[in-house]
Formats: structure tokens, sequence, C-alpha cells
């Protein structure tokens, strides 16, 4: 039997949210729809709830629209039913029930992210320390201290020790292989990266487990010689066949990662994601979402991520919420659809809230002098009792607004409709008096976030009363 759900609405959202409830097929069989009563959503109060909610509540969860501001746990106790704060918009409840009525689960993953400091040697102890609790706050499992050519790294052993005390797990990458074992005999967890021949720096039984590559470079043969040494000699180890950069054998060494899959169906692999991030001229979020779907067929449990250009610094990030995805679709035998929206950052699948014709519909029952803001597929819309214009831009709205002589109010409106102008050129969702959302391209900023409800606040506040004086 399905979960029941009870979902509260008020008049102008209940037709939109019947539509959407029939959509979910024989998964909303148990679901229910009640209209508290109130013209707005967001008009909702916990007073209000406790008066017009009829008991007992037959239903395992409520659901409550997002602009309520209620107190959800004394309206849990009070019924004795889970209430919860849905989406602010109707359009967003396929994304946030998830298949069958779930939320997707996206605290799941299977693979480590080793994060490379490319220049480890030329930074001091502490501030590789502080980088590394970077990195660990953004999703790295793994900090790689990569070794530069030509460049001495004398307090190696030094940051290994600083790192380890504070429980990171360390791998050390370089070409040299004098730098490697001073890595091993430091007590590294991983070496980047040795072959059949530089194998033999370890002890048999060796508890670091090190990366193998092929010597010469794309050579599987190779790479499965050092897998065989290193199994007889107890040492576990990461295969990695090497991802090269397009046109310099991209696709070759993909064949590669599908090949050596076949040739060891059971081994640990890694891959090496910079060579596309960084050596591409293409937002990185599309690119790890793609590399990181081939090593979620292939089994790749290990990516060695980098971080330099600047277009590519949230692909850390961005490779923490490729893995989540990919792993919550794989369990789902499903495609990476409707699973989480941190890798779509510039352009968002459901722009638009509602429709001209339902923004037009809400513009004529307002009954207040307060300016809302949406945006639909013709443009940024404001609207308020008595008024409704449309425009592409920002500045063609404000001869409309009369508030030239109000700097407060025309100083919100500006950064209010130039977020709209950004979303509707872009194709991203604007929510009044909230920032933006650009996935896994920006932290979310609580603080932030606030400033803008209470900014807004205030300018709703200024204007009723305004509106009430002069209608007196």
């Amino acid at each position: 039997m399905s979960e029941r759900l009870l979902f509260l609405t008020g008049h102008l959202a209940y037709p939109r949210l019947e539509r959407m409830v029939a959509g979910f097929g024989e998964a909303a069989q148990g679901w229910r729809i009640h209209n508290i009563g109130v013209k707005v959503a967001a008009l909702m109060t916990q007073e209000i709830i406790e008066r017009r909610l009829p008991r007992p509540v037959e239903a395992d969860r409520v659901i409550v629209p997002g602009r309520c501001r209620a107190d959800l746990d004394a309206l849990s106790k009070s019924f004795g039913v889970p209430f919860e704060r849905g989406p602010e918009e109707v359009a967003d409840l396929p994304a946030y029930l998830g298949r069958g009525g779930a939320k997707p689960d996206l605290s799941r993953h299977d693979m480590r992210i080793f994060a490379e400091i490319v220049d480890a040697s030329k930074m001091s102890v502490a501030e590789v320390v502080a980088k590394a609790r970077a990195l660990r706050g953004a999703g790295a499992d793994v900090i790689d201290l990569g070794c530069l050519p030509d460049t001495p790294f004398d307090h190696m052993e030094e940051t290994i020790a600083a790192l380890k005390s504070e429980g990171f797990k360390v791998s050390v990458d370089s070409a040299s292989v004098a730098e490697l074992t001073r890595a091993a005999q430091a007590g590294v967890d991983h070496l980047l990266s040795l072959d059949e021949e530089t194998l033999s720096i370890l002890p048999d039984n060796s508890p670091l487990a090190p990366i193998l590559v092929p010597r010469p470079h794309g050579d599987l043969d190779s790479l499965q010689r050092a897998a065989r040494i290193a199994r007889r000699r107890g040492i576990d180890f990461i295969l990695d066949p090497i991802l090269d950069p397009i046109h310099f054998g991209f696709a070759a060494s993909i064949a590669r990662y599908v090949e050596i899959r076949a040739r060891e169906p059971d081994a640990e692999i890694m891959m090496g994601t910079g060579n596309l991030t960084e050596l591409t001229d293409a937002d990185s979020a599309g690119v790890t979402a793609a590399m990181l779907g081939i090593c979620s067929e292939l089994n790749i449990r290990h990516l060695l991520t980098v971080q330099v250009s600047p277009h590519t610094r949230r692909t850390l990030q961005e490779h923490d919420a490729a893995r989540r995805l990919m792993y919550a679709a794989r369990a789902d035998r499903a495609l990476p659809k409707g699973y989480s929206d941190a890798l779509l950052q510039v352009h968002d699948k459901r722009p638009y809230s509602a429709t001209p014709e339902e923004i037009a519909e809400l513009a004529r029952e307002l009954r207040d002098v307060n300016f809302r803001i949406d945006v639909t597929r013709d443009g940024v819309h404001v609207f308020a009792k008595n008024f409704h214009c449309v425009e592409a831009d920002a500045m063609s709205l404000f001869p409309h607004l009369n508030v030239a002589q109000d700097g407060a109010h025309a100083f919100y409106l500006g950064a209010e409709l130039m977020k709209a102008e950004l979303a509707f050129k872009l194709g991203k969702r604007y929510r009044q008096d909230e920032p933006l959302d650009f996935g896994a391209a920006i932290d979310k900023d609580e603080e932030d976030a606030a400033r803008f409800k209470e900014m807004g606040h205030t300018m709703r506040k200024a204007r009723e009363e305004k509106g009430n004086a002069s209608d007196s």
C-alpha cells in the first residue's frame, strides 16, 4: 500500500495541485488534497490549520506549502501526524517527492574523491593543512599532495604527519621514485603512481595501496603485470589506465577503461578527471556528470580531482554531487534525472513556477498594493492591486513602478528585478526575496537568504502602510 499523503493548500493553487497529484498515477492512490480555505497558501497559519483541518487526520504525512511559516513541530504534536514543509511552488513537487512519493536519498555514494593540492611542495605545512580542511569540507576523502619537478619538498614528512594527526587520508603524487619512497616511509595511505618496475619500493604486505599505471603509457598488458605482482606480494592496489585530454587520445583512453574493467572485473580502478575539467574550456559540471556516469557504469570507485583553473573552482563540489546522483539513479536502475538539481547551474529544468495566464489570474485577485514579482515564459511580471506589467528587462519595468522618490523601495525593486531578468534570460527559477539557486556552483548562504527575506518583508510592510494611508 502506498504512503498516505495529505497536501494542504489554498483556493488559487488547488487546481494546479490537483493536476500535479493526478500526474503521479498509481503512486498517488493514497494521496489527498485539503483546501484549508485561504486564497493564497502562504497566508496559511498554524491557528488556521488547527481550526480548519478535520480530525482525526487519516494520513502518514501532512505536507504544507513551502511559504507557510506555521510551527510544524507543534502541529505534528497536536494532530499526532508528522507535518513537513514542502516546496514553495507546486511545479517543484515531483522533484521534492521523487519516485513513488519518496524523497530522493542523496546521502549515499560509493566513490572516493582524491583532491590534489598541486603545489604542496611550495606551501607551508600550515597552508597545506588549511587547504586540506577546506577540501574535506567540499567532499574530499583523500588529500593528494602534488610534487613539482625540480622543486624540493623538504617538509614532506612534516606535512604528512600534520595531516595524519588531523585524521586525513593522504596520498602523494610524484614522478620521482625518491619522493615516493620517502612518502611511503612517512606513512601515507596511497602513492601516485607506481608501475611494474617501481612497485619494488614497497615491502611485501605493505599497508598502503599504490595507484598502478601502465608503462609505457596505454600498455594495459604492463598494467595487468603490475597487478599480478602486487597480488602475489600481498599489496592492495588501484589501477589507473590514465584519462587523456581531448584530441590527445581521449577516446582511446575511455576505451582502455572499458577494456581494463573487462580484463579485471573485481579490481579497484581510479579515474583522474582533471585532464577533462582543467583542459577543456567548458563548464565543469556537465563534464563531471558525464565522466562520473562512465565511472558508475564501470564501477570505478576512486576519483582524482584537480581544481587549478578558475573555471574549475567548484569541481570538487560537483564531483561530490555527481557521485551521489549517479549512486541513487543506479540503485533505482533509472536515468540520472529527477534526483538533484545540484549540477543544473546555468539553466533549470523547470524555470517557471506558473504560466502567464496563472499570474494574470492571481493579479486580478490581489487586494493589496504590495508588488509581487514572478517570471514566466513571456518575461518578468510585476503585479499588485490594480496593476500588472510584463517586460523582458528590468529597465523597461522601472518607469511603471512610481518609486523614483522612494530610494529604499527603488533599491529593493532594482535588486529583485535584475535577479528576475537574469532568471528570465538564463531560464532559471525565480523566487522573490530569495537568491537564485546555482546548484553546486555556489555555497548556499543562510544569512544571505535571511537578508533577502527580511528586506522583502520590510518593503512590503512599508508599502502596505503607505497604501493604507493613501486609501484613508
